[in-house]
Formats: C-alpha cells, structure tokens, sequence
C-alpha cells in the first residue's frame, strides 16, 4: 500500500493519518489535525456549539430535519416517534 503524504497545508500529519485510517475525509481530517495543532487535541474535542433537545423543538422543525436526513415515513409521525427516529437515525 503506498504511504500517504498529507500535504504541506496539514500541522499534524499523525493525527491526520490517525483521523484518515478512522474513515473520514481528507478535508475533516486535515481540519481536525489543523486545528489540533494551533490549540491542544484535548480542546478540539470539546469546542462547538451546544444543540437544543429534541424535546424543545417543533413538530415542523422535527419534520424539516427528519427529511434532511431521509429518514422514511415521517409524514406520519408524531413529536415523540419523530424524536426517537431522529435519535436513533
């Protein structure tokens, strides 16, 4: 198998090439590896913002993320069987 070469845009090729045998993109995981490198690994994991319960929204803001996620037959769910599809999505 040949040896992938991150790039010179990459701060930290072992975690990059960690991130990268774990499945995700080259473009998430140079962003990871990137900002891991100005800050500390420990930190990256913990930054983001917090989202809401599923319980707080809407039926129709339950409905315009189950279709962003395809999820089938949400037409005809209610609040709680569109939360827990949602969940478990």
């Amino acid at each position: 198998m040949p040896e992938r070469k991150p790039g010179p845009s990459v701060k930290d090729p072992e975690l990059y090439e960690k991130l990268r045998d774990e499945g995700n993109s080259k473009e998430k995981s140079a962003r990871i590896a990137n900002e891991a490198a100005a800050s500390s690994r420990s930190e990256v994991g913990r930054k983001g913002g917090e989202s809401g319960n599923y319980e707080d929204w809407t039926v129709d803001e339950l409905h315009e993320r189950a279709r962003e996620l395809e999820i089938e037959g949400r037409s005809s769910m209610n609040k709680g069987e569109l939360i827990d599809a949602l969940r478990d999505h």
